[in-house]
């Protein structure tokens, strides 16, 4: 008998915890069995965020999106700009969904063998997709709107401040 041949029960569903920390947040969400949908407040854009508890990989998957459509003659800089920041991210990704040109941040926590997500990772987890976020919505905007290119974008939101004021 393999590991994977033995059944470990959950005990909860981690929906429940990221439920838990929308209200004490108080966050706008709606929730159904295994996904809580919020709307979360940042510096630079509101985000949507998505946590979907997926049973046959044993993960909850998050999807973090801004209010950004990528037009049609910004795609292939868009896509060059993910791939220069997806190099340096350590966890999580950036995606263009192609069908509705929307940049969106993802990333899972996996959960195998009826391990339970504590808050720190839930933290954790929320915190990194939404710092992702922040860190390069301006880069986004930049290359989308302003029509920069990818150096440009990065060079602009990824300077050191050195010294004090």
């Amino acid at each position: 008998m393999s590991l994977n041949e033995i059944d470990f029960e959950r005990n909860s569903n981690p929906v429940d915890m990221v439920e838990q920390v929308a209200s004490i947040n108080q966050w706008e969400f709606e929730r159904t069995d295994d996904e809580i949908s919020m709307s979360v407040s940042g510096v630079w854009s509101d985000y949507d965020v998505s946590l979907s508890w997926m049973e046959d990989f044993e993960a909850l998957h998050l999807a973090c999106a801004f209010d950004l459509k990528v037009p049609e003659n910004r795609i292939q800089e868009t896509v060059n700009l993910i791939s220069k920041i997806n190099e340096q991210m350590l966890i999580g990704h950036f995606d263009l969904w192609s069908n509705d040109g929307v940049v969106m941040f993802r990333q899972a926590l996996m959960l195998n063998g009826g391990a339970e997500a504590t808050s720190e990772q839930l933290e954790c987890l929320l915190g990194s997709g939404l710092e992702a976020c922040e860190r390069y919505y301006q880069a986004f905007q930049y290359v989308v709107w302003a029509g920069k290119s990818v150096k440009e974008a990065l060079d602009a939101v990824l300077f050191e401040t050195v010294g004090t004021a």
